[in-house]
């Protein structure tokens, strides 16, 4: 059974940076692609980033250049690092892997429980 648990959010300021962590259990990176997605009060869940077993990734425009997903295959963790957050950046960041070659993860795919990021202006 796959499981993701994610960590590391938190309240930051503007500008500031929060890393977070997805711990997952039950598969290996290699048959997987990995992503974070979030959602805002109100709004559609957004894609963020995504990292195929390849090691290509993909970023949503809003993040690009400040977002960066790697990921520890001794470790089963995925990370995602936002540097120069904006208030626009708060919502519940979620962790989802689909066992598939290529991003983007679609909605078969399995998800975490999210983590609250809050970016205060």
């Amino acid at each position: 059974e796959v499981e993701l648990v994610e960590s590391g959010g938190g309240l930051v300021q503007a500008g500031g940076s929060l890393r977070l962590s997805c711990a997952a259990a039950g598969f290996t990176f290699d048959d997987y692609v990995i992503g974070w997605f979030r959602q805002a009060p109100g709004k559609e869940r957004e894609g963020v980033s995504c990292t195929s077993s390849d090691g290509s990734t993909t970023y949503a425009d809003s993040v690009k250049g400040r977002f960066t997903i790697s990921s520890d295959n001794a470790k089963n963790t995925v990370y995602l690092q936002m540097n120069s957050l904006k208030p626009e950046d708060t919502a519940v960041y979620y962790c989802a892997a689909e066992k598939t070659s290529w991003c983007p993860i679609s909605a078969l795919g399995s998800w975490g429980q999210g983590t609250q990021v809050t970016v205060s202006s």
